[in-house]
């Protein structure tokens, strides 16, 4: 079959950030449009709700790991244009916000407060994507939406599913005893990463590496994953793929978490990860 038509759903943050551009760069023809998740949307209760949940949760500890992974990104995104032109990479698809990346390319995108709302409806009515691809996107699709591609969807996951379910895998794999990493191609289901696998990669990292740092690197092999399965699909599809157990879902981390990461020495992030996020736009 021909390449599928797809459409991609992402929140842009520094783990994704690289890997996803380059995807839609060498993805452009095929894509159908993209779906930018909105971090501060009213239903989330918008940033000051959010700020206010982890710190419930997890206290101040996390707020280096938000701003590095998250904050960063977005506030210097506006300056993107004039980083890129001072650092000579004008054209990489590496370092171009993949909103001004989209609309170089004339891909069609959306801020998405809800991706099962009408307004994503009205987007796959209009563009007619065969496939959804999920990129680091925080939202969850319900059935109906996923039926709206007739091949339906797939997830990166920067994880070895069926472990650390969730949206920050990399920290669970890291607090373990003997830290594991890998990736995840599967497809999407209603139920969080519980999608059967098609395909994984265990990756090796430094023993210093942090949370942030792992699901960077995990995110650029996902993407390599992920354009095999594409390749796949077009010689005439993808396999069923492997049905796991449905193990404990792993949220953002709490407290008592984060206390056990700090005796063991390990970090959420550090200032390799902060100068990665400030230059995330000056370098391919």
């Amino acid at each position: 079959m021909s390449r599928p038509r797809i459409a991609v759903f992402v929140l842009e943050a520094l783990p994704n950030a690289r890997a996803v551009r380059r995807f839609v760069g060498d993805h452009a023809t095929e894509i159908a449009f993209v779906g930018l998740s909105n971090a501060e949307r009213p239903s989330s209760g918008g940033l000051v709700g959010q700020v206010r949940r982890h710190l419930a949760r997890s206290g101040p500890a996390i707020l280096p790991y938000l701003g590095v992974n998250f904050g960063l990104p977005d506030l210097l995104a506006p300056l993107s244009p004039l980083t890129r032109r001072l650092t000579g990479v004008n054209n990489s698809a590496g370092a171009t916000p993949l909103k001004a990346l989209c609309r170089e390319l004339r891909i069609p995108t959306l801020k998405v407060d809800d991706v099962n709302g009408p307004e994503v409806a009205q987007a796959f009515a209009r563009h007619t994507p065969d496939l959804i691809v999920t990129f680091h996107f925080d939202q969850i699709l319900s059935g109906p939406t996923l039926i709206r591609a007739p091949l339906g969807g797939l997830n990166v996951h920067p994880g070895l599913l069926p472990r650390h379910r969730g949206p920050v895998p990399t920290i669970h794999a890291l607090a373990e005893s003997e830290p594991a990493f890998g990736v995840t191609i599967h497809r999407l289901a209603v139920t969080i990463d519980a999608g059967a696998i098609l395909s994984q990669e265990a990756v090796r990292l430094p023993e210093d590496t942090t949370a942030t740092r792992a699901s960077v690197i995990l995110h650029e092999h996902g993407r390599v994953l992920l354009d095999r399965a594409l390749a796949d699909l077009a010689d005439g599809g993808l396999p069923a793929g492997t049905i796991a157990p449905v193990l404990p879902y792993c949220p953002f981390p709490d407290r008592t978490l984060l206390k056990t990461l700090r005796s063991q020495g390990r970090k959420l992030t550090d200032g390799r990860d902060l100068k990665d996020a400030l230059t995330l736009s000056a370098r391919a």
